[in-house]
């Protein structure tokens, strides 16, 4: 009986463990991985946008002498174009984004 009595309990703490464990799994996934991607994430967006802005500023009235020459890459950036025109227009304070980037206030 006692020998029952135990093996119970052995299955029970080991579920109690590999649930702990997968919750604290969780928490440091979430805490530190999933910010970190977010930085990175938002740097490559920032090189994409800047890209972009130099290739394709003549579309948001930013004039660009070598604009005539850009429409060569434009099928390879086309699909791209719309969603960061929207990108760009919906930023209303780029310079103050910048700024926060890097603590300047």
């Amino acid at each position: 009986m006692s020998i029952m009595f135990s093996e119970e309990n052995e299955k029970k703490n080991d579920k109690l463990l590999s649930k702990a464990l997968f919750w604290a799994r969780a928490f440091t996934h979430g805490t530190f991985v999933d910010k970190r991607m977010a930085v990175v994430r938002k740097e490559a967006f920032d090189v994409n946008d800047n890209l972009m802005l130099l290739l394709f500023g003549d579309f948001l009235g930013i004039p660009n002498p070598i604009s005539y020459y850009m429409l060569e890459v434009l099928p390879y950036f086309a699909e791209d174009l719309i969603a960061w025109e929207r990108r760009m227009q919906n930023r209303k304070f780029i310079i103050a984004e910048k700024a926060a980037q890097y603590d300047f206030d």
